[in-house]
């Protein structure tokens, strides 16, 4: 990957990194860094994703969410194939530059791959916790946003077994 002109700074020191003024992003040993992306309208969640130094430097450079395809290996923008971009308002970064938040505005019915508006639409049912089963999900989004199977046609599911 080559540098773009969004200059990070090099990580000189604890102090530096958790106090200072400058972006000194750190990524894992896959070159990643966990990205939660809030609907600034609403403050709902939509997604988790995950980003290298390219697509974060592309998120800056755009204003538009790019991400890192792990399992297609490879850098997207929210959006490219479905037209549901995610404009960039706000970014927030923790205290050790290895996560970030992004609050975007959302430019169609929703943000996930499955046709939901977030992609947390299910929550654990902790009632089922303790039961010879296995634990349920409860639905919190009663229907999806779009028909995920038309705008995605053609498409490979992202999803891995």
């Amino acid at each position: 990957m080559t540098r773009s002109s969004v200059p990070f700074a090099d990580r000189t020191s604890v102090e530096q990194v958790e106090l200072g003024d400058e972006l000194a992003p750190r990524f894992d040993a896959e070159g990643l860094s966990p990205v939660i992306v809030i609907n600034a309208a609403d403050q709902s969640v939509l997604m988790l994703g995950y980003m290298n130094a390219e697509a974060l430097e592309q998120t800056l450079l755009t204003r538009e969410a790019h991400f890192w395809s792990r399992s297609r290996e490879t850098l997207w923008r929210k959006g490219e194939h479905s037209g549901f971009t995610q404009a960039v308002e706000r970014i927030l970064i923790d205290d050790d530059q290895d996560a970030l938040i992004l609050f975007v505005r959302i430019e169609g019915p929703g943000s996930c791959h499955v046709g939901y508006k977030s992609c947390f639409y299910r929550e654990i049912d902790l009632k089922s916790v303790g039961a010879d089963a296995p634990v349920k999900l409860i639905h919190i989004e009663p229907e999806r946003a779009f028909d995920a199977d038309a705008v995605y046609a053609g498409l490979p599911n992202p999803t891995r077994l």
